[in-house]
């Protein structure tokens, strides 16, 4: 597990050069933002102990497995004193509902962890609001953090290489656009991030973006074409 203070609030977690989760610093401990694959959790709680605190709170992007694959393992580590938070509509597909047309495309890994709290657009998680981003996955949001205006984007872009939108085939990393469920929901999805008009841009799989604006507006150009 490669640690990587990215601001004095956001610490980036990455796996296998493959995958990130994110540890967001609050007043009483941190939100851990996804838990990358399986078999990841002492690491994550070990990471988090190592910065300065403990997991309060395990909020969710989306439900692909490589973003939920420890959620298990940490909640029967961390039991009643982290919260888990996910997203409305991922939700229900996990809970095995029929709640979108067509296939799923990702893995959906079974899981025995049931949310404490269903995400809806605007909520908050300590400092992080809810922003909608469907497209990669029927329910996938992202968080923007209200002290500093920093997206945590999940899987809407990458920025292995270069900023992509999930939909865009790159190939640096291909396997975004083979997971995206709808890709014209996932490009309005990138637009309505950009127009947040973040100053750091962190995702799924790829390092941290700081000034982010002309490499969203590349990515959502090339996308669109």
């Amino acid at each position: 597990m490669k640690t990587e203070f990215v601001t004095d609030n956001l610490i980036r977690l990455n796996r296998y050069h493959f995958v990130n989760a994110y540890l967001v610093r609050e007043e009483d401990g941190f939100t851990l933002v996804d838990t990358t694959m399986s078999r990841t959790g002492a690491a994550l709680i070990g990471a988090a102990r190592q910065a300065g605190g403990e997991i309060r709170r395990i909020a969710l992007t989306h439900g692909h497995g490589d973003h939920v694959g420890s959620l298990d393992e940490l909640k029967s580590t961390l039991g009643a004193s982290a919260r888990v938070l996910m997203p409305e509509v991922d939700a229900r597909i996990h809970a095995g509902e029929k709640v979108v047309g067509g296939k799923l495309t990702g893995s959906w890994p079974k899981l025995s962890a049931v949310p404490d709290v269903r995400l809806q657009p605007g909520d908050r998680v300590g400092s992080l609001e809810v922003v909608a981003s469907p497209g990669h996955t029927p329910g996938h949001v992202a968080f923007l953090d209200t002290r500093d205006r920093s997206l945590i984007a999940g899987d809407v872009f990458t920025s292995y290489g270069t900023t992509a939108v999930s939909n865009h085939f790159y190939w640096r990393f291909p396997l975004a656009a083979m997971a995206t469920y709808d890709g014209q929901a996932d490009l309005d999805s990138a637009r309505k991030l950009r127009s947040l008009d973040p100053p750091l841009l962190v995702v799924g799989h790829g390092p941290a973006v700081r000034d982010p604006g002309a490499a969203m507006d590349a990515a959502i150009a090339r996308a669109a074409r």
